[in-house]
């Protein structure tokens, strides 16, 4: 799932699709969602108001902290929490791309793959079954989000 725009015309445009992806999703087919596309994968989002997600990942996206330039746009480093195969091949520190104002706040830690700090430490990749999101844009991420998409495709292949 593309993540550009905002969250609640973003969730407007998918309910005619919705069912057919939560039936894919349900059957184990691999998600990928990239910015705002992760943030949909979550309960709900605060961004110009309260909107439900589509509720596959407990947690809520929530506003960068006051104090940080909104949105964070520009290049960040990525420090791996923990293995999985989207991050085969990546190192630990490396920099990806990122265009956001919110960010996801799981209810449950496990989910968190790789973490950012820009005023707070927040998930830049998490991980559910066959769910996977990146919080950056991994298609504007160089040699880096190259990586990471091929073992996206990786994965789909299975």
């Amino acid at each position: 799932m593309p993540g550009v725009g905002a969250f609640r015309d973003a969730m407007a445009s998918i309910t005619p699709l919705k069912e057919e992806l939560l039936k894919e999703v349900y059957s184990g087919k691999p998600l990928l969602g990239v910015c705002l596309g992760l943030q949909m994968l979550f309960d709900r989002s605060f961004e110009g108001g309260l909107f439900e997600g589509l509720k596959l990942i407990r947690g809520d996206a929530v506003k960068l902290p006051p104090g940080v330039k909104i949105p964070h746009m520009g290049w960040n480093t990525i420090r791996i929490v923990r293995e999985n195969p989207l991050l085969d091949g990546v190192k630990d520190g490396a920099y990806v791309y990122f265009v956001h104002s919110y960010y996801v706040k799981p209810c449950e830690d496990n989910v968190i793959v790789a973490e950012t700090d820009y005023g707070v430490k927040f998930p830049s990749i998490v991980s559910k079954g066959c769910l996977y999101g990146t919080q950056f844009h991994p298609e504007k991420s160089g040699k880096v989000g190259l990586k990471i998409l091929k073992n996206f495709v990786s994965l789909v292949k299975r």
